[in-house]
């Protein structure tokens, strides 16, 4: 493992570096230009010991894992990490770099304020963009980009002990189009997004080698709801868990990746989370912003959608990464927020005998929309297993089950309950599951 760690001296004039970077990234991703080499100028050392990098700088680790296509990867790792931290993974445009992303944004500020840690991924192909195009990398598996950052991933959470329920992705352009893939091929590993003037998971989608799509930087490609979200789903077929959120920003004059591509990703996000199209809460948290949420109305809804009103594709700004961890629900120490209340509350009671059990379940949807068509995930306690159900499918039958509506429940009205139920075997621990989400969504304890 190789180290190439960037002073933290180098902080006052961060907002000088968004500046510049705000002025070149319009130009970076509409034309072919080199970016310097990655680190070029800075001391290099070794990490001191095994694992662990050095902390408080940016440090490249080498050596992590399967890496189809030659990623590299750099870690920031601040000196108040907490335990069981949370990992950001923070995705470069065309043309950038890990360094570039570290440089350029605020996330290792915020991750010495907070205690996660941040992981840039870095393209060394010659355009400098990620591929969120090819067979490959639109598959959980297939190999290309995805495979190397989720070995990124695996080994921070190793080294770290890092919490496997808070890994989140975001990314700026082709960092942005990085982030619905990812979350599009390892929906059981992220659970929350944000994407910076992206396209919708499968949009750039080519079969001849090319790293382009123009129909789809240009907006042309629309879809309904259901083909959007049939074309994340498909990247991981089978998968019947939780679904990571997603927040979505984009300009209304981007000239790069056309504005239609913010519809289509509310289009596909809202679908695959299970959530109306219809926004729950509209309002304007600055001036020329126009914010809608889906399937609930606080700041960690399942879809959050920023418009930009006059802006191209070069929106972020500083300030940005604060509202992304809003959403993420980082923007406090330890362990993330308890879920907010409002969006739907759970109820759960058990009758049990020797080796058995029967578990009824009552859902009810506190928001003020309706959810069509809903799953409910929940855990159970070690050694129950289910051998029957109604009202509802349960896959699988132990460990970590989602239940699925029925035919005659499928939708759940605003303030209204469905009542489900499974019948299971226990070894000794007859407890009903202690957590539960809605399509995703942290559901209230009744």
């Amino acid at each position: 493992m190789s180290a190439t760690p960037h002073s933290t001296a180098r902080r006052p004039v961060r907002s000088l570096l968004l500046a510049l970077v705000a002025a070149l990234l319009p130009l970076l991703a509409a034309t072919a230009l080199t970016a310097p080499a990655a680190g070029a100028g800075e001391p290099a050392r070794d990490a001191s010991r095994a694992g662990a990098v050095p902390a408080a700088a940016l440090t490249e680790v080498t050596n992590f894992g399967t890496n189809p296509s030659n990623l590299r990867m750099y870690l920031y790792v601040p000196e108040s990490v907490t335990p069981k931290p949370a990992v950001v993974v923070a995705v470069h445009w065309c043309t950038g770099s890990g360094p570039d992303m570290y440089n350029g944004t605020e996330y290792d500020t915020l991750a010495d304020r907070y205690g996660f840690i941040v992981l840039y991924p870095s393209v060394t192909r010659s355009s400098k963009c990620f591929d969120v195009s090819s067979p490959q990398a639109l598959r959980r598996g297939g190999g290309s980009d995805p495979v190397g950052i989720k070995s990124m991933i695996d080994w921070t959470t190793r080294t770290y002990d890092a919490d496997t329920g808070r890994i989140f992705a975001t990314g700026i352009s082709s960092g942005a189009m990085m982030t619905n893939v990812l979350l599009g091929d390892y929906p059981d590993v992220f659970a929350a997004g944000a994407a910076f003037s992206g396209v919708p998971f499968g949009c750039f989608a080519t079969t001849d080698g090319s790293e382009w799509n123009s129909a789809c930087s240009g907006g042309t490609i629309t879809r309904t709801p259901k083909e959007w979200g049939d074309l994340a789903r498909g990247a991981y077929p089978g998968y019947t868990g939780a679904r990571p959120r997603m927040q979505i920003w984009h300009g209304t004059q981007d000239d790069v990746l056309r504005y239609p591509n913010f519809g289509e990703q509310i289009k596909q996000w809202t679908n695959v989370l299970g959530v109306s199209q219809t926004p729950s809460n509209t309002d304007t948290p600055q001036s020329g912003w126009t914010r809608t949420r889906y399937g609930g109305t606080g700041d960690r809804a399942p879809v959050e959608a920023v418009s930009l009103q006059g802006v191209g594709h070069n929106l972020y700004a500083q300030g940005m990464a604060s509202r992304v961890l809003t959403f993420f629900g980082l923007d406090s120490s330890g362990p993330a927020p308890q879920p907010q209340p409002g969006a739907c509350k759970v109820t759960a009671s058990v009758n049990a005998w020797s080796t058995g059990l029967t578990a009824s379940v009552t859902v009810t949807n506190t928001g003020t929309t309706a959810v069509d068509g809903w799953k409910l995930g929940f855990t159970l306690p070690a050694g129950q297993t289910v051998t029957g159900g109604w009202g509802a499918t349960y896959t699988p039958a132990s460990g970590a089950v989602t239940a699925t509506n029925v035919a005659y429940n499928t939708t759940i009205a605003p303030g209204a309950s469905v009542s489900i139920g499974y019948q299971a075997s226990h070894g000794g621990n007859s407890a009903a599951p202690a957590a539960f989400t809605l399509n995703g969504t942290a559901c209230a304890a009744g």
